[in-house]
């Protein structure tokens, strides 16, 4: 366990806290999930850009994000971080969804902003077709970060910390509710390409209300106690984006 630096946790001073109560009273009016607390930005806004800054993080090259209460349903016979490092991938997820824009009205339109004035940044064999329609708009589709298996060396590099710095000047982690999943998303889909994520299907994972879950012969051999029609992409396909990444096209 390690302490957290205050100024990661706390009101950088070009954020006007008055505009920002507002902010918090009127989506909690609205009913907006988690709209009206001030802490949950906090920690948005925390694993959007510092948790991979903390001192106790430096030696590490990879990270396994768990959550209190989370479920894991199948053997895992074979060291993820490895398979990661081994096969050149830089960010692996279970479960896929579309976020509520009522808590990232402008969030799109700042991440434009931020491609548009750095060009150089973003590779042409990115994957941004996972978060847009086909006629280019936001589908609002994002990796659930609550189970992420990442590099290290990804967040830290010069264009996600240029990503993130652009959209923490902007305001929205505190004037909106801008979330970490969906941050983490749009600088995987701008800087990634598709070879470079990895969908662990085979882990059979729980974070209420949603799952992952092996299906068929995969269940069976991973001897899994989750049932596949279960998952997400199977049980809620609609709001599910599993599949849409599944049919992107490698580089």
């Amino acid at each position: 366990f390690g302490l957290i630096p205050e100024e990661h946790w706390s009101y950088p001073d070009f954020i006007n806290q008055t505009l920002a109560a507002e902010a918090r009273e009127d989506m909690a009016n609205r009913r907006v999930i988690y709209g009206g607390s001030e802490s949950y930005r906090h920690m948005c806004r925390y694993e959007s850009g510092f948790f991979f800054r903390h001192p106790l993080m430096d030696q590490y090259k990879w990270y396994w994000r768990v959550e209190p209460g989370v479920k894991f349903a199948c053997e895992i016979d074979y060291d993820p971080f490895l398979f990661m490092e081994r096969n050149n991938k830089k960010y692996g997820f279970t479960v896929s969804i579309k976020e509520y824009i009522e808590t990232i009205p402008t969030l799109w339109n700042t991440t434009m902003q931020f491609m548009d004035k750095h060009r150089d940044l973003i590779p042409a064999t990115n994957m941004m077709e996972f978060v847009t329609n086909k006629d280019g708009d936001y589908n609002r589709c994002h990796f659930w970060s609550n189970f992420e298996i990442a590099s290290l060396d990804f967040m830290r590099s010069d264009q996600y910390l240029a990503y993130f710095d652009y959209l923490d000047r902007a305001g929205g982690f505190f004037y909106e509710r801008w979330g970490d999943a969906p941050v983490h998303s749009l600088g995987v889909s701008m800087f990634l390409n598709k070879n470079e994520v990895h969908w662990f299907e085979d882990i059979g994972y729980y974070h209420g209300p949603l799952w992952n879950c092996p299906k068929n012969e995969m269940n069976r051999n991973k001897k899994c106690w989750c049932l596949g029609d279960q998952s997400t992409e199977v049980k809620y396909k609609a709001w599910s984006c599993t599949l849409d990444f599944v049919e992107l096209t490698n580089p």
